[in-house]
């Protein structure tokens, strides 16, 4: 039997990209790899009508009227979590948000998370339907924050997966380090339930040899040395609200916890020789819209330069604001830098390259953007430029997601 996928946040399907290995037929419809059986996906933008990104993967993976009730456009907080199917992998890219809880007034013993974060959709999800496997990703500022309590907003998660019965490896990786086009640096989170047999198997092991050995991550992203950097345990707190209100913990980049006793890590990394943003750029004819205006060129010289600005701060404090300088245009000879969702504007942290034909500085095209995350050329072709460029900002590269795929489809073999 396939294993049975649910991807939540699926944005435009990083996720099943990278784990069916997708390219995009001449129809526009995806061929995928038939690795994993994707049963259900839920893409929900509050901020547009338009609904471009479900639009795009609706458009992408519905092959016929017989798998329209796959795809679901609604508010993940609105659906009845009884009503998905059962699936044995969870995925999404959930954004970072205040995890802070509190005892609900009204009903007195329950516990209530913060309105409108996804974290605690996920967390019913996972009480309700007790998938197998989980494979998240979100920024990497998730360990450190909130920045007045170090630590809490994932102590609050690692405990929510403890409640539910879950052990849980993660690892922040640059997609660069491992040859991807990209200087993406994301929190990837991989978690695994006490009724299956991997996590039997990984119980009898040492976190310090799971971490470096035995876990995910592992064996999927080698590292050259760890050091155990800190230990700390979320069961000995009464629940989540005093987990919420106390805990503070330094979580390094990398780590395990099972049972409610979290081990971390810092790590050096085994380097593998990246594709450059050079490898990536389209050699035909650009079209002009891409091409910087004089007065484009001489913003960016301001943005991307060094400078010092005396501020005021909201209360009378003064302050020196000061950039270092930045390339201009960005260094072809190296992956690509973090993209953003402001790519594309006359932005600081937008990408500006010298055109390999004409030699004129210009922005990255929807293609380059979309390589840059290792997607299908042309994958977003379903939405204007700048929509395009958006979501490429908010996407994964799915590089990462094909190669934890592969190691995931060993897991279930065993299952």
């Amino acid at each position: 039997m396939k294993t049975r996928v649910v991807e939540l946040f699926a944005g435009v399907g990083g996720f099943r990209i990278g784990l069916n290995e997708v390219k995009l037929g001449k129809n526009g419809k995806a061929i995928e790899k038939p690795n994993f059986d994707f049963v259900w996906a839920n893409q929900w933008e509050p901020a547009t009508k338009e609904q471009e990104a479900f639009q795009c993967y609706k458009t992408r993976f519905c092959y016929s009227d017989k798998n329209i009730k796959e795809f679901s456009n609604v508010d993940i907080a609105k659906v009845n979590k009884k009503d998905i199917p059962d699936f044995d992998l969870l995925t999404g890219g959930f954004p970072c948000q205040d995890y802070s809880v509190a005892r609900s007034l009204i009903h007195e013993k329950g516990i209530e998370g913060k309105k409108g974060v996804l974290w605690w959709q996920i967390d019913e999800i996972l009480r309700v339907k007790t998938p197998s496997f989980v494979l998240l990703e979100n920024v990497d500022r998730l360990l450190k924050s909130p920045s007045k309590q170090r630590g809490r907003d994932f102590g609050i998660m690692l405990r929510c997966f403890m409640n539910n019965g879950y052990a849980v490896e993660w690892r922040v990786v640059n997609a660069a380090d491992y040859g991807m086009p990209q200087r993406r640096r994301r929190i990837y989170i991989f978690a695994y339930h006490s009724d299956t047999k991997h996590y039997n198997k990984i119980k009898k092991h040492s976190a310090n040899d799971i971490i470096q050995k035995e876990g995910i991550f592992a064996k999927v992203f080698p590292i050259k040395s760890i050091l155990i950097t800190g230990e700390s345990n979320v069961r000995k707190y009464n629940d989540l609200i005093q987990v919420s209100n106390e805990y503070k913990f330094d979580f390094e980049n990398t780590g395990f916890m099972i049972d409610g006793k979290i081990t971390t890590a810092d790590f050096d990394v085994k380097e593998i020789k990246g594709i450059t943003l050079n490898d990536i750029l389209e050699k035909d004819d650009i079209d002009k819209k891409w091409f910087l205006s004089k007065n484009q060129v001489e913003k960016f010289k301001y943005l991307k330069g060094s400078k010092r600005i005396n501020r005021t701060a909201s209360n009378g404090h003064k302050y020196m604001y000061s950039e270092g300088t930045m390339a201009f245009p960005d260094n072809l000879d190296m992956p690509g830098r973090t993209m953003l969702t402001s790519e594309g504007t006359v932005n600081r942290s937008t990408h500006v390259v010298k055109d390999a034909k004409t030699g004129k500085k210009r922005f990255l095209t929807s293609i380059e953007c979309e390589r840059l995350n290792q997607f299908p050329d042309n994958w977003t072709d379903t939405m204007n430029d700048k929509k395009r460029h958006f979501v490429m900002g908010n996407a994964l590269v799915t590089g990462i997601v094909k190669k934890l795929g592969k190691e995931i489809r060993k897991y279930l073999e065993t299952e």
